[in-house]
């Protein structure tokens, strides 16, 4: 079910909870949420659609992936970039990296 985005501050800055297999269905409204905005958008989090959980889903070289309860490990290659959000107006600076590995 394509979800609409959340735009509240508040909720968007609390901690997300583990996701458990009961989420499952978090997933699949992320995936339809994502690919209706596909055009403007190359990944969304769980948080973004009002679920306060630790799931995100983004655009892997023409495939979507989904992670649960993803956690950054190891990191290398920082740089500023500049990017938006489909839950917040306009564009911030954001410290990126060229590298990272992943655990979910």
């Amino acid at each position: 079910m394509i979800r609409d985005i959340m735009k509240d501050e508040d909720f968007l800055s609390q901690k997300a909870e583990p996701s458990t297999p009961d989420d499952l269905p978090v997933a699949q409204d992320l995936l339809d949420t994502l690919t209706a905005h596909k055009d403007g958008c190359v990944g969304i989090a769980a948080n973004m659609i009002g679920v306060n959980k630790r799931i995100i889903i983004f655009d892997n070289g023409g495939k979507y992936m989904v992670m649960f309860n993803p956690e950054i490990i190891k990191k290398s290659g920082p740089y500023e970039a500049e990017e938006g959000c489909l839950s917040l107006t306009g564009t911030r600076k954001a410290r990126r990296w060229q590298s990272i590995k992943v655990r979910y």
